[in-house]
């Protein structure tokens, strides 16, 4: 590494990026998976830039056909980062679509990455199956991991909160910044990916128990539901199927009611609303032993999730009465996150020797 590159890059200090695809509104698993996070990340002072990004381009790869749903759903992204404490102050907002630097940079990238590299991609493998595009891939959709690389380096991040399901993302980023600097000198930052630090926030699954969240399975539980709503869903939760009657044994290990106090339940809420025990230990050691009835234990995550979903709920709402306001910091951070792509791209078009015009 050059020392005036070397001296750019400690200048940037610590930073980070991450984002999400608008592909609807944001429901509880983003929040534990990454929502919460983020925002602990932002408030520790440890970094020194924070940038998120709303990944409309990426989101087309498989909504081409209807660009107007990715298009609505920028402003409902926008709104839950808002509402979860997320502060244009600290962080820049952007969309992806608007950081023209992004497109080249994944054209450059792309000659760094085989065809069979990217199919071995478990994260892509996975999502092939779930879309149905086996006999029917769009290269834009394979080729998203090169996309996602692009993001990463074109903000020089070194740190990217993530969910368990995109640590190989992550990793094929590392090895597209490792071939670019071997062949071309040490310009981009190796990125390392942070996970959540609760286990059971890895991967929440769905309220009837499936392995994953999605609007189309109609398991979510979003972030701007109404207490009804909420109530409503977690009353029907998928639980034990063999624990039929109160006093029969039950599992808790990979029972969703369970899982979602993991994530979410804090030894004071014992105190307010379940002072009978003193923690989740408890509870889970009762249940286990039999004696506990699914609807008491369902009737507690409800009064945890209404806790802290209501302030988020709220804080939504007042954001959502000024849309303008919301797109017009979108585009100041999208300007701002412009400025910083440029000058990425502007060093590495000086790595590669395509600088012809000092460009």
């Amino acid at each position: 590494m050059s020392h005036e590159y070397a001296k750019e890059v400690e200048t940037l200090g610590k930073v980070i990026l991450t984002g999400d695809r608008p592909t609807g509104r944001l429901h509880v698993g983003h929040y534990v998976g990454s929502l919460r996070g983020r925002v602990e990340l932002q408030n520790s002072g440890e970094f020194d830039k924070v940038f998120i990004m709303i990944a409309d381009a990426q989101a087309l790869t498989d909504n081409f056909d209807d660009p107007s749903k990715v298009r609505a759903n920028i402003t409902e992204v926008a709104l839950d980062y808002l509402a979860c404490g997320l502060d244009p102050a600290k962080t820049t907002i952007f969309i992806q679509s608007q950081i023209p630097q992004l497109t080249e940079l994944t054209f450059y990238y792309m000659n760094l990455v085989t065809l069979s590299r990217l199919e071995r991609n478990p994260t892509v493998k996975a999502e092939i199956k779930q879309k149905n595009f086996e006999k029917s891939l769009p290269m834009g959709f394979l080729t998203y991991p090169v996309s996602q690389a692009s993001d990463i380096t074109a903000f020089l991040a070194d740190t990217v909160p993530v969910g368990e399901d995109q640590l190989p993302m992550i990793e094929q980023t590392r090895e597209i910044v490792r071939s670019f600097n071997n062949l071309y000198g040490e310009t981009l930052v190796e990125p390392k990916a942070v996970l959540p630090s609760n286990a059971a926030s890895l991967r929440l699954p769905g309220t009837d128990g499936k392995a994953k969240m999605s609007k189309s399975l109609g398991n979510c539980i979003y972030l701007a539901d109404q207490p009804d709503e909420i109530r409503t869903k977690i009353m029907g939760m998928y639980t034990d199927p063999n624990h039929l009657k109160v006093s029969d044994p039950g599992n808790t290990t990979d029972n969703p009611v369970f899982l979602y106090l993991d994530a979410f339940c804090k030894d004071e809420h014992f105190e307010r609303y379940l002072p009978e025990y003193a923690n989740l230990a408890e509870l889970k050691a009762h249940y286990e032993r039999g004696g506990l009835g699914d609807v008491k234990v369902k009737k507690f995550l409800n009064n945890v999730l209404q806790e802290t979903l209501e302030p988020i709920r709220t804080r939504r709402e007042e954001f959502a009465k000024d849309i303008p306001y919301i797109m017009e910091l979108l585009q100041k951070g999208s300007e701002k996150a412009e400025e910083v792509a440029a000058e990425t791209l502007r060093r590495v078009r000086h790595a590669m020797q395509i600088d012809y015009f000092g460009k």
